[in-house]
């Protein structure tokens, strides 16, 4: 096993930290949360015993961190709550509204959904690479990932951001 050095470290955390930011945001909406995830997510990797001399592998491991993470701060939160979470998006500029709208439905999908459409639609992972990253089955994901998409098209008809066909 290759430890990542102070510079490779540097490179890889420059090409990946802005992507699994958003990437946390989108699923929780929240960016304070969204900085100590990814922070704790790329501490975990340092700490971790990987082959680090694979950059892929690298970037799964973190995402995967920090889906459990994610995970484990709903859980914590619903625990402490006792209620269910919504997440509202906050805009008062009328030129985002349209986007607005749609990060408001996007944030009404659960956190498993916004993970999987995010990893699929925006990072483009193939449904391996998405398993990995989740921490679930590969046989699974395609099932999951289908469930994700109707259910956000459902969502889209309902606000009429959609039409039924």
């Amino acid at each position: 096993m290759t430890r990542l050095d102070e510079a490779a470290f540097t490179s890889f955390h420059s090409n990946t930290s802005r992507a699994l930011w958003a990437f946390v945001y989108r699923v929780i909406r929240s960016a304070s949360d969204a900085d100590d995830i990814a922070q704790e997510a790329f501490l975990r990797l340092l700490r971790a015993e990987l082959d680090t001399s694979d950059e892929e592998a690298s970037r799964r491991y973190l995402y995967r961190v920090a889906s459990n993470l994610i995970v484990d701060r709903w859980r914590r939160q619903k625990r402490e709550s006792g209620e269910e979470l919504t997440m509202e998006p906050s805009t008062s500029d009328q030129q985002f509204q349209d986007e607005a709208d749609v990060a408001r439905i996007f944030s009404e999908l659960t956190e498993r959904d916004r993970a999987l459409l995010w990893l699929a639609y925006v990072e483009g992972e193939s449904h391996e690479e998405m398993a990995s990253s989740l921490g679930v089955g590969r046989r699974s994901i395609k099932v999951m990932l289908f469930r994700a998409r109707h259910r956000l098209r459902e969502l889209l008809i309902a606000r009429g951001m959609l039409v039924k066909s």
